[in-house]
């Protein structure tokens, strides 16, 4: 089985789940956005589907696309340490330039002043 991290290092995959983010949408809308080819458009969303981030609903002869957010809740809670962590280290370089003395910018001589 795939991992969603690997479904989602696949950039047109992305864009998908950005598309459905705002509303489940057809097949047809997805293909149109994305500039894909139909069938390119359904490789993509067969491998979201078999990794549980969209369901299709079927609508006669139309499928809908819809996000699911429950994998992206585990992969964010995954993800939480490594943020925190991320946090501390830009918290430490905020005190660190805070505690820098303000010194004047130094001219750019590439300026030129107005006449």
């Amino acid at each position: 089985m795939t991992s969603s991290f690997e479904v989602l290092g696949e950039p047109m995959r992305r864009r998908i789940l950005d598309l459905l983010r705002v509303r489940p949408r057809l097949v047809g809308e997805l293909t149109e956005a994305l500039g894909l080819s139909q069938p390119g458009t359904s490789k993509h969303l067969k491998v979201l589907r078999e990794a549980g981030l969209v369901t299709v609903r079927p609508d006669a002869q139309r499928r809908w696309y819809e996000l699911r957010t429950e994998p992206l809740v585990e992969m964010d809670a995954w993800l939480a340490p490594y943020r925190l962590l991320w946090e501390h280290h830009l918290d430490l370089l905020e005190s660190h330039l805070d505690a820098m003395p303000d010194e004047p910018a130094a001219p750019d001589p590439d300026r030129k002043d107005p006449p």
